[in-house]
């Protein structure tokens, strides 16, 4: 009992069309609309033969009637030719009345009893509807008054029903005949247009479903038509791309960041082990000439990496208040004073945008760290603006960097000197951090030659609307 009420739930369910597929939506669709259309044309194509054959009946026993008159106003009634008294597939029936109503002249066939019951004057034409002459037919019937040399007579004509009718029920017979033909020819058509039309959707589909993680660089096929099903394996194509870049880029920055964590975890762990082996080792040098360092930047490092997770969130710049550009800069100088055989110059000019100061300041920083890194002796800061940007300039004298790999920079773990970098504390981040918070600042970040040799950052953001302005330093 419960099979066959899960059953009859099902088979409910499979009628209702919500439940149906494209293939079945789309020929049930085609199969009503063209059903609509066919009782309302085959309506209206019965609607008009039928007004067209009975006027043409009608006029045809009009004209018969005009010309019956126009003898009988030289000859009597019995005096007329045979034929105009003959009926054919459109006059059915005539009737010659006197002034008293009774019939002198009829067609063969016809009853002699009258149909109308009181003659019309001459002049007067009555249209008199459906009626019978005697028998079972329908007739259009139609009374003209006239005059012949005896006295008035009134003619009467009767376009026939039948022949009409027959014709009607054949169309309509061909038709009822026809449309479920040419109903199924367009569920069949549909159905199968459809089906190769979507065909190239199931091989994508497909595709698409076979494809795993480590299968990324696949890709689905393009039909060779350039219509919508071609732009979406495109757009499919387009988007395993990314997908592939971004796994590739998440397996790298994975590699990369065990890779940074496991120096500084081994110096630490070497460290413990040797302390828990011989306690007597473990001294202040060791602890301040290694310890500490390798903590400091394996903190330093999470840090980096919890930076640039906001950004893949886009939730960094959420606290925005006024920044003075030019007071970072003039502040990373002063930090750089220090630096042994490195010359730092700043020129600046009052700028104030809207942003996080601390994102901001760290941005300054590590374009001014990346710089002390590869200059030979100096180094030159400025900011100054431009229309409604401010612009940062971090210039250095070192060995520049090659268009080449002026956009590679800034992605995450790239060092273009690693001996170097690792050597002097570089984690390879710092760009790209510094990349991520200007962008989440909506401005950007550009590199151009420094005259003479060297690198130089350019960095564009926004100012604020309110107006600013002090003097400028150098």
């Amino acid at each position: 009992m419960a099979v066959s009420v899960t059953l009859n739930t099902m088979d409910r369910r499979s009628l209702h069309p919500g439940s149906w597929n494209v293939r079945v939506r789309s020929t049930a669709a085609a199969v009503l609309a063209v059903t609509l259309c066919l009782i309302l044309a085959g309506g209206a194509l019965l609607l008009v033969l039928y007004r067209t054959l009975e006027h043409s009946a009608r006029d045809a026993a009009d004209s018969r009637a005009r010309q019956i008159i126009e003898q009988l106003h030289t000859q009597t009634p019995q005096e007329l030719d045979s034929s105009l008294l003959a009926t054919d597939g459109q006059v059915g029936a005539i009737q010659i009345l006197d002034h008293r109503g009774n019939v002198v002249a009829t067609s063969a066939g016809i009853p002699s009893s009258p149909v109308l019951a009181s003659p019309l004057p001459p002049g007067d034409t009555a249209y008199l509807g459906n009626l019978h002459f005697g028998h079972d037919r329908d007739y259009w019937v139609a009374a003209h008054g006239t005059t012949f040399p005896n006295g008035p007579v009134t003619v009467v004509t009767g376009a026939d029903r039948e022949p009409v009718e027959g014709v009607l029920a054949t169309v309509a017979v061909l038709l009822a005949i026809g449309a479920p033909i040419v109903i199924g020819f367009v569920a069949v058509a549909t159905y199968r247009l459809i089906g190769a039309a979507l065909r190239p959707v199931e091989r994508i589909r497909a595709r698409v479903s076979a494809i795993s993680p480590d299968q990324l660089a696949e890709r689905v096929p393009v039909p060779a038509a350039r219509d919508e099903i071609a732009d979406l394996a495109v757009t499919m194509n387009s988007m395993l791309a990314r997908l592939e870049a971004g796994h590739l880029a998440q397996r790298r920055f994975v590699s990369d960041a065990s890779h940074e964590l496991r120096s500084p975890l081994a110096t630490i762990t070497a460290a413990l082990e040797l302390a828990q082996s011989r306690p007597d080792l473990i001294d202040t040098a060791l602890v301040d000439e290694s310890l500490l360092p390798e903590a400091r930047r394996m903190s330093a490092l999470l840090e980096d990496l919890l930076l640039l997770a906001r950004a893949d969130e886009h939730s960094l710049s959420e606290n925005r208040v006024d920044v003075d550009i030019d007071d970072l800069i003039l502040a990373e100088r002063a930090r750089l004073r220090g630096v042994p055989g490195v010359v730092v110059t700043a020129t600046v000019e009052p700028v104030r945008v809207s942003g996080d100061p601390q994102q901001l300041a760290r941005l300054v920083r590590n374009l001014v760290d990346n710089a002390v890194r590869h200059a030979h002796t100096r180094i030159t800061l400025g900011c100054r603006r431009c229309e409604s940007n401010a612009v940062v300039e971090v210039t250095d004298d070192g060995p520049g960097i090659a268009p080449a790999d002026r956009a590679r920079i800034f992605e995450r773990f790239v060092r273009l000197d690693t001996p170097r970098t690792r050597a002097s504390g570089g984690s390879g981040l710092g760009l790209a951090i510094a990349a991520e918070i200007a962008v989440a600042h909506h401005g950007s970040i550009d590199i151009g030659d420094r005259k003479g040799g060297g690198a130089q950052f350019v960095v564009t953001l926004p100012i604020v609307d309110e107006p600013y302005a002090s003097d400028r330093i150098e």
